[in-house]
């Protein structure tokens, strides 16, 4: 019974609160009605229309001069216009330039070797060589022993049996003293 009592209060309030907007509604129609007739009686003076037909030919007259003069305004501003945006466009473009925004190039990938790339660095006046592999020293490799008696083996099984028993063991002991 208490939900029904809250709903019904609820549906009350929503009809009264629609009520009250329709009628504000209705006065803000009646109120821009006034607004519109007002605007128009101050800056619309009421068309008298004159009896004789050149009276009627100087109206028309007057009315052709107001709406030549309204012509030449918005040909002027439309100069106007026009002018300022190319000098609006003029100005990006430099500004653009001055910036260095426009579109560049993709480069491509020079393969330059290092003497090259200080030869176009410093000009031709310098000269740099950096050609590292000249300026290592060559190194010679000296023959040992071991690795002459290594390469002179020949057959293994020769080897060995010089190597086996009492005598191998001696000539060992005596090559290495």
């Amino acid at each position: 019974k208490r939900n029904r009592a809250i709903t019904a209060r609820r549906q009350h309030l929503k009809s009264v609160m629609l009520q009250i907007a329709a009628t504000e509604l209705e006065k803000e129609e009646t109120r821009r009605q006034s607004e519109k007739a007002n605007y128009l009686s101050e800056h619309c003076p009421p068309l008298h229309l004159p009896g004789s037909m050149s009276e009627v030919q100087d109206l028309c007259r007057q009315l052709h001069a107001k709406v030549d003069a309204a012509e030449e305004e918005k040909y002027d501003m439309e100069m106007k216009v026009q002018k300022s945006t190319k000098e609006l466009e003029d100005m990006n473009q430099k500004l653009f330039d001055l910036r260095g925004k426009f579109k560049r190039p993709p480069l491509r990938r020079v393969r330059m070797s290092a003497d090259a790339m200080l030869k176009a660095l410093l000009g031709s006046k310098h000269k740099v060589c950096m050609d590292l592999r000249a300026n290592l020293k060559q190194v010679k490799k000296e023959d040992t022993e071991k690795e002459r008696d290594l390469r002179d083996v020949g057959d293994w099984r020769k080897n060995i049996e010089e190597k086996s028993g009492m005598e191998g063991r001696k000539k060992m002991f005596e090559t290495e003293s």
